[in-house]
């Protein structure tokens, strides 16, 4: 029983230290009397979106966004000076509804989940909002959110994924095409939690038609996939990851900061 004690202060040590040599903080972890402190009118509120309930295929997990989202939130708090609320793991994700487990939020409701929790927090101070984003379709409704707090002084800036990171990207790939669930994505998550990926289920399943979203069905109204998997699972590697993932927080970081000196993205 000592042993559990001192381990468990060693571990609450360390943790205390580490976050006191970063320079973000969590939201969730102050008590209102700290979080009156820091939701100034200088800060940046970066808010993370990961899904936690959409398929990925057969080799990852259903809340891989999620599992991205908290790596990406850490990396960011370990770099940048700003203020990480807690991650909203529903949002606009509808090509994936054909598969089981996975959810999506009405557009109006993406819209306006994003817009509350700016609304709520902007009442203490910050004007200035970074969604940290991992998803694709999430942007339409990002940018209606956008627009919305525009009216009220409010700025809202999110990360597209799928420029942010492009330069990587190009460096690493070798798929013909893909976009979920593919070498790019799965060698991040080989990177990022290599225990929640099985490389023994992956796939390439690629038959774009220009549909948009993703079939179960042949005939269907989107583009067909049976494993859920849009490009080549099976090219994807760690060494792959570990450059996308650098590339994507590297481009993350640049955003908040440019954000910060009111550069335009």
């Amino acid at each position: 029983m000592l042993l559990i004690r001192i381990a468990v202060a060693f571990a609450l040590a360390c943790g205390a230290a580490f976050a006191a040599n970063q320079p973000g903080v969590l939201l969730e972890d102050l008590t209102w009397p700290e979080a009156e402190k820091v939701l100034t009118p200088e800060a940046i509120v970066v808010i993370p979106i990961g899904a936690e309930s959409k398929e990925h295929g057969p080799h990852l997990k259903l809340k891989n966004d999620w599992l991205m989202a908290e790596y990406l939130k850490r990396e960011v708090l370990r770099r940048a000076n700003v203020v990480v609320a807690p991650t909203v793991n529903y949002h606009y994700y509808p090509a994936f509804v054909e598969y089981p487990g996975s959810t999506t939020l009405r557009l109006e409701t993406a819209r306006d989940l994003m817009v509350d929790i700016c609304r709520s927090l902007a009442r203490y101070g910050p004007r200035r909002f970074y969604a940290l984003n991992t998803g694709v379709s999430t942007l339409r409704a990002l940018r209606l959110s956008a627009d919305a707090l525009a009216a009220d002084g409010i700025t809202l800036r999110y990360t597209d994924i799928l420029n942010v990171n492009e330069a990587a990207e190009k460096q690493v790939r070798q798929e013909e095409g893909g976009t979920h669930a593919d070498e790019i994505e799965t060698s991040m998550m080989l990177f990022i939690a290599p225990s929640s990926v099985d490389m023994k289920k992956a796939v390439k399943d690629y038959h774009p038609s220009g549909k948009g979203g993703l079939s179960r069905n042949p005939n269907g109204p989107g583009d067909y996939s049976a494993s859920g998997v849009f490009g080549d699972a099976t090219l994807a590697t760690r060494r792959k990851g570990e450059i996308l993932v650098r590339g994507l927080v590297d481009g993350i970081v640049k955003e908040i900061e440019d954000f910060r000196a009111n550069r335009k993205p």
